[in-house]
């Protein structure tokens, strides 16, 4: 067949009519197996890996995997293909230039970083290095001190001299650097007697707020203060190269070879001119006899530029310390470091300076040595702005002016001190933190900011004008979700296609989404960046829709594909987010919907389902695919079902959806900025399954063990050392009951005696209570359970459940269990396989499912069910012990807002709390049990407590007004903020007005430290006391109603003196508060005949810290 409309072929039209006339049978293979090669000729182009073979049978089945993203389409490759035109990573050219040419490789590869995945494979094959015998992988651990194996092994007294001359190489992420640096610092030392020694580094990092980073700060200080080399590449076009070349670099000085880690490493490209290992072996010894023969009296910067001269000539490149690209008669030149940034400096200043603007950019490759003569020379004469791009850390360094970028101070100085211009250029630092990462339109936009210069943005940047662009979103956990690299493969089977594969992960979105992004055409393609305006986007989970900017994407007259399962015309706009529909409409995107339930057999075979949506998107796509690559796709995918019967199902499942014209009107209920792009925070799919821990009972004979023999079994003897947050104990000072006792209300001041515990907080901030389980019932669920309170057993910490304690079952039950808490619906499905009689079996498994949901719904909120009640109810459900432990959660700790400032207690902290009490279905009065706990403590018991950071912050300005309102025990962080306002008032300090908004039902019984509200309004330390006791009198009064009495005030304290509100308690009250502030503001912008939003006001105030909320 040719390649005519594959789709017509098999009956499917192109309007996407639900009419099917015949079925055509799809001619099989001659061949028992088809095995599909990742390494082909290069009239092939390159296809999926050489991990599929297929049998014809109907029954058996090819499973897909990807092994890592650092191989092409996730798939290994034998070092003997690598060559020629072929699909690479750049992470796999490092690698085969790295096993290649050195002697030993020393990894320090964290696990799912797979810097080192095919060295590994390719060393267990004993595939050989250039030198005749395999090269040896070492996987290492990044901690303190490490670097001293890798140290030992080059300067040890049994070290093979022959093997002197062979470099040594170090693969690892830019994070452990820190960790290496004390060996580095000794290798740079001792480098005249020590093998060539090169560190091929992956720029990443990890941060806490923005996930993987792409980090070049640590190795840009550590080879400027060990006196290492230090040399960049671009792209994987450039990375076997830049590779080879740093290992030369190395037999002149330690040398460190830096790129983008978390994207154009993992990028799965096509590259045209790949060496092989002979033709790397032969360049490796033709240059490094001229690195022998370099002239002695040469300093460092003088021999890398000979040998890098030498290199060129070798390989016909041109190749230099710093690139130069964009106008000749260039006013601002950018200088820029970093596989991103070098290449979308390449893209855009170029596209802007062929537009006319005289800009230009200097790419450094070599930062070590700095070059300044290279440097220079490079610069036009015509310059009056020199502008660094210079990655720090974070946004705070961004912001704080002392702080520099790295390559400024280079750039700087070399600009300053040379005689190159009559009226020396000005040099300026526009920092970036690690975090950000640049697209072509965020580039322009730190263009913009540079020069203070419009630029028209999105830019068309021409190396992207030819190729055709899509994004496929999913689950990690979807059945598709190796179709991506599928697709890719297949594509790539056609040699006049170059095809670009990208992924990325985020781990804490909906469990874990990957996006896709998957380039193809004639020509190279060099984009190491996110897609921005795709010809087609798939969403493959529905729920995606309300996590990520779908449709934002895909280019005017693109093409969006949403998978939807049973999907209904008039049930659209329940089911496509306003945002979508309104972008859909407005730049005329066709919208198409993939109904998988239309063609059941397909959801029920995860293998055919991954293929229907794979042919879903291919007809969309690519609708004038060639037949043989479907027939690849279709062998790869396992086959049954057959592929035309595959199309058959799509014609039924794929339909395009008529856009109404209403969706231009289209109105967000409840705007929210969604992200085009994943914050990467994972090179993997999210682990959801994990290996439960064997939690045997043991004796005290094997606790015993661990005491007396504690470096053995590393035993620590610490106050709660598994505790991921810093605990305390502390005893309490005084517990008393602020409410009669004849009131149905317990509510009570606790103050605890810090004593030497060392706990400090803040004012604003809550005290974290690890409360106990009740003891009584405790023993009572012992006893009826049937177990020994005295056997030993290993249950997960209540803070931290991947550490394990070892603990008697009765102080288990006490500290670790969530025995009394709400069992979810997970513990009855879970429960249900314990159980031996049939009926309870069957009851508990239907607690389970939607049939169950209103009988669980009763069982949780009338019935206050515990797990307890249900372990009584279900007798024959009898986990053991350890079994019962892995179903039931462990227990949680309570916060309460604390009632005192440490600066006026200094050993003191004190609480107020409410004990929460109710009675069940059944007659039984039950208790929250942090607060009965903490009700029935002694005075001198010890409570292990931790400090939790709170919103409750006070102003930074002591005369900044305070407006505060709290509901019961609510007041409890304001009494702190009283108290330490009384103080500075005493100390003499100006102290601003103090408006405090309370409410409770009785006066009577809740007046909640009432006398010390009344000793503060006498001493002038309170400007105003609005008390709201609603059932005091006929009509209620609420907090709002107070502040509604007192608007004049609120206004002047709020907006004329710029106070600060404060509302702390359930959430009920918080729109009609929120209501008087708005009458405030509107008031106040009327009597200055000012027109104020008074909701974009209150958004305002809530961004400056001056409108905070902490409710219940």
């Amino acid at each position: 067949m040719g390649s005519g409309n594959v789709w017509s072929l098999f009956g499917v039209e192109e309007e996407f009519t639900n009419s099917y006339s015949h079925k055509f049978r799809l001619p099989r293979s001659p061949r028992d197996t088809v095995r599909m090669q990742l390494k082909q000729p290069e009239s092939s182009g390159g296809a999926l890996a050489d991990q599929v073979t297929m049998p014809e049978s109907k029954t058996s089945r090819a499973e897909f995997t990807k092994q890592s993203s650092t191989l092409p389409f996730g798939q290994p490759v034998p070092l003997s293909s690598i060559s020629g035109p072929t699909y690479v990573t750049g992470q796999l050219l490092v690698q085969q230039i790295a096993y290649a040419l050195s002697d030993k490789i020393f990894s320090y590869s964290p696990e799912t970083f797979d810097l080192d995945v095919a060295v590994k494979d390719w060393a267990q094959n004993e595939e050989k290095n250039i030198h005749g015998y395999p090269t040896a992988v070492l996987p290492l651990q990044t901690r303190s001190g490490a670097g001293a194996f890798a140290l030992g092994y080059i300067f040890s007294k049994d070290f093979d001299l022959s093997k002197r001359h062979i470099p040594q190489t170090l693969l690892a992420p830019s994070l452990s650097l820190r960790h290496l640096r004390t060996a580095l610092d000794q290798l740079a030392l001792l480098y005249g007697v020590a093998s060539p020694f090169v560190a091929h580094v992956a720029a990443t990092d990890y941060t806490s707020d923005a996930g993987l980073v792409a980090e070049y700060g640590t190795a840009l200080q550590l080879s400027e203060e060990l006196g290492l080399g230090l040399i960049s590449s671009g792209s994987a076009y450039e990375a076997q190269h830049i590779s080879l070349f740093a290992t030369l670099m190395s037999k002149l000085l330690p040398t460190i070879h830096i790129y983008d880690g978390v994207r154009t490493s993992r990028e799965t490209l096509r590259v045209i001119d790949v060496l092989s290992q002979v033709g790397v072996s032969e360049i490796f010894k033709k240059v490094s006899k001229t690195a022998e023969g370099l002239n002695k009296r040469l300093d460092s910067a003088g021999k890398v530029l000979e040998l890098l001269q030498a290199f060129n000539d070798e390989l016909g490149t041109d190749y230099e310390p710093f690139e130069y690209v964009g106008h000749d008669a260039a006013e601002t030149v950018y200088v820029v470091f970093g596989s991103i940034e070098a290449q979308l400096a390449r893209q855009v200043v170029s596209k802007l300076a062929a537009d006319g603007a005289k800009i230009g950019a200097v790419i450094v490759r070599i930062y070590r040595p700095f070059i300044e003569e290279a440097f220079l020379k490079t610069l036009p004469a015509s310059i009056r702005n020199v502008t660094v791009l210079g990655q720090v850390a974070n946004e705070s360094a961004v912001s704080d002016a002392s702080v520099q970028s790295i390559l400024y101070s280079d750039v700087l100085t070399a600009v300053s001190f040379s005689s190159k211009w009559a009226s020396t250029p000005a040099v300026s630092d526009v920092k970036y933190p690690a975090s950000h990462a640049f697209t072509p339109s965020s580039f322009v936009a730190t263009i913009t900011q540079a020069t203070s210069k419009t630029v028209v943005s999105p830019i068309q940047l021409p190396q992207l004008e030819s190729v055709e662009q899509y994004i496929l979103w999913d689950t990690d956990d979807s059945v598709a979700l190796f179709a991506p690299s599928v697709v890719g493969g297949i594509l790539a089977s056609d040699s006049t296609n170059n095809v670009y594969l990208n992924e990325s992960h985020d781990n804490l979105v909906q469990g874990g989404v990957v996006r896709s992004d998957l380039r193809s055409s004639k020509k190279s393609i060099d984009a190491p960046y996110p897609v921005e305006e795709a010809d087609a986007v798939l969403v493959g989970e529905e729920k995606l829709l309300k996590e990520v900017a779908a449709s934002t994407s895909v280019k005017d007259g693109g093409k969006l594909i949403l998978k939807l399962p049973n999907f209904k015309d008039e049930e659209s706009e329940k089911r496509i987010p306003a945002t979508i529909r309104r972008d859909v409409q407005a730049r005329n995107i066709s919208l198409y919907i993939l109904d998988s339930a239309l063609s059941p057999a397909f959801e029920s075979d995860s293998n055919a389902a991954r293929l229907l949506l794979e042919l879903a998107f291919l007809k969309i796509a690519k609708p004038d695919i060639k037949h043989e690559h479907l027939e690849k796709l279709a062998v790869l995918e396992a086959n049954p079902p057959t592929l035309e019967e595959c199309i058959d199902a799509l014609s039924k499942s794929l339909k395009q959806f008529e856009v109404p014209k209403s969706w231009a009107e289209t109105v967000d209920d409840v705007p929210r900025s969604l992200p085009q792009v994943l914050k990467t925070n994972s090179f993997v799919p999210f682990e959801k399954q994990e290996a439960e821990p064997d939690l045997q009972l043991s004796s005290w004979e094997s606790a015993a063990k661990g005491l007396v023999f504690k470096e053995a079994y590393a035993t620590d003897i610490t106050l709660r050392p598994d505790l991921t947050v810093q605990t305390y104990t502390i005893h309490v000072k005084e517990n008393r009951r602020l409410t009669p006792a004849t009131y149905d209300r317990n509510i009570f001041h606790i103050e605890f005696d810090l004593g030497n515990s060392g706990l400090t907080y803040k004012i604003g901030e809550a005290l974290g209570i690890h409360a106990d389980n009740d003891l009584d019932l405790v023993r009572e669920f012992i006893e009826s359970y049937g177990l020994n309170a005295d056997d030993l057993v290993q249950v997960p910490s209540r803070e931290d459940t991947s550490v394990l304690e070892t603990r008697t079952v009765y102080h288990s039950l006490v500290q670790n269990i969530d025995i009394f808490g709400k069992p979810p619906k997970r513990f009855y499905e879970s429960l249900a396989e314990f159980a031996t009689d049939e009926l309870e079996k069957k009851k508990l498994a239907s607690l389970g499912t939607p049939e169950g949901a209103e009988e669980f719904k009763r069982r949780t909120e009338v019935d206050t069910i515990t797990f307890a009640d249900v372990l009584e109810e279900f007798k024959s459900a009898h986990p053991s012990f350890p079994e019962l432990v892995n179903l039931i959660g462990p227990l949680k700790r309570r916060e309460y807002s604390i009632a005192s400032a440490q600066a006026v207690t200094p050993n003191a902290v004190a609480l107020m709390i409410v004990v929460v009490d109710w009675v069940d279905s059944k007659g039984r009065t039950r208790y929250g049990q942090a607060t009965r706990y903490l009700s029935r403590l002694p005075v001198g018991a010890a409570v292990t407590v931790s400090v939790k950071p709170s919103v409750m912050k006070l102003p930074t300005r002591d005369d900044a007004p305070l407006i505060m309102a709290g509901l019961g025990t609510g007041l409890a962080p304001f009494r702190a903020f009283v108290q330490y306002r009384a103080m500075q008032k005493a100390q003499g300090k100006d102290i601003g007005a103090i408006l405090l908004y309370l409410g409770s039902r009785h006066q009577r019984e809740e007046y909640l430290y009432g006398e010390e509200w009344e000793a503060y309004l006498d001493a002038g330390v309170i400007t105003l006391l609005g008390a709201a006791f609603s059932r005091d009198q006929p009509q209620k009064i609420y907090i709002q109603d107070r502040m509604r009495q007192t608007l004049s005030d609120v206004i002047k304290a709020y907006i004329q003196e710029e106070g600060s509100f404060y509302l702390c308690g359930p959430t009920w009250p918080v729109p009609d508060v929120t209501d008087v502030l708005k009458e405030a503001i509107a008031a106040e912008a009327k009597m200055g005949g000012k027109k104020v939003d008074a909701t974009k006001e209150i958004d305002r105030l809530k961004e400056d810290g001056r409108y905070v909320l902490e409710v219940y």
